[in-house]
């Protein structure tokens, strides 16, 4: 659902506020998303700077991004947290070396992800959790099972599932509640999933909505595609429940793509 007054949030679940345009921190690691960045203190930095001076309070990460330095520099930079700061994590990859990514979605690693994030976090309650892949050699009702075992002793608040169709989303809700959905959506995209979370009230999550910078301009072509901007704004137009994380590493980028959702209007 979205605010009766304010465009630019969002109510995850119903009961989470949170600003549309968040930050996926991803890029806060090493080449092949392996181990920590070059340079740890300027990511904490940069985590500090999202949150202190540009306003944003939807974090997206995953116990794969490093993996778990990610989970590990947002404590060291932002705990306590604030209170209105939604810090959404995801488990069930697995990690063997760098770019490498293999869905794991087996009842104990799930449960085993949740409560490392737990720790790493320095958290009671994870509050959007994501599974992270579906495991297609694994039932999905012994998966979500298990996190709704996870939900019922107040670990998770939210659950919600990443890369997904409308099929498996539908299969899903069978099992349980979902509250968010996350798949890959830039402005080229038509993904009916969005169109679903729309109807049924769910958020949808855009993650790299540059498509790793192929949709942004070069210094060749500056007008081969619309700037970082004009991107998120357009995505944020295209649904109220269109929620962007879009990624950097970059200080100057993240205060470029926090300016978006300024212009989008209230009603």
């Amino acid at each position: 659902m979205t605010s009766s007054t304010d465009t630019r949030t969002f109510a995850i679940g119903g009961d989470l506020p949170v600003r549309r345009l968040g930050y996926g921190t991803m890029q806060l690691t090493g080449p092949g998303h392996w181990d920590l960045p070059a340079d740890p203190d300027a990511a904490r930095r940069l985590l500090r700077a999202a949150v202190h001076d540009h306003g944003i309070n939807h974090l997206d990460t995953a116990d794969a991004y490093g993996p778990h330095t990610v989970e590990t520099l947002i404590r060291e930079a932002l705990h306590p947290y604030p209170d209105d700061l939604l810090i959404a994590t995801k488990g069930g990859l697995l990690r063997p070396g760098p770019n490498i990514w293999r869905p794991c979605g087996r009842p104990e690693y799930l449960t085993q992800c949740a409560e490392l994030s737990l720790r790493r976090l320095r958290i009671d309650t994870l509050d959007l959790y994501y599974l992270h892949r579906i495991d297609p050699q694994v039932p999905l009702a012994d998966q979500l099972g298990v996190l709704v075992d996870l939900q019922s002793a107040g670990k998770i608040r939210h659950i919600g599932l990443s890369k997904v169709t409308v099929d498996q989303l539908e299969q899903a809700r069978a099992i349980t509640d979902i509250a968010a959905v996350q798949n890959q959506h830039t402005v080229t995209s038509t993904d009916p999933v969005l169109g679903y979370c729309e109807t049924n009230g769910l958020a949808y999550v855009a993650y790299k909505p540059f498509d790793a910078g192929i949709t942004l301009p070069t210094a060749n072509d500056p007008t081969a595609a619309p700037g970082p901007v004009e991107t998120l704004r357009t995505l944020l137009a295209r649904s109220p429940a269109m929620l962007v994380i879009p990624g950097t590493a970059s200080a100057e980028h993240l205060r470029t793509n926090c300016s978006a959702d300024h212009q989008v209007s209230a009603n």
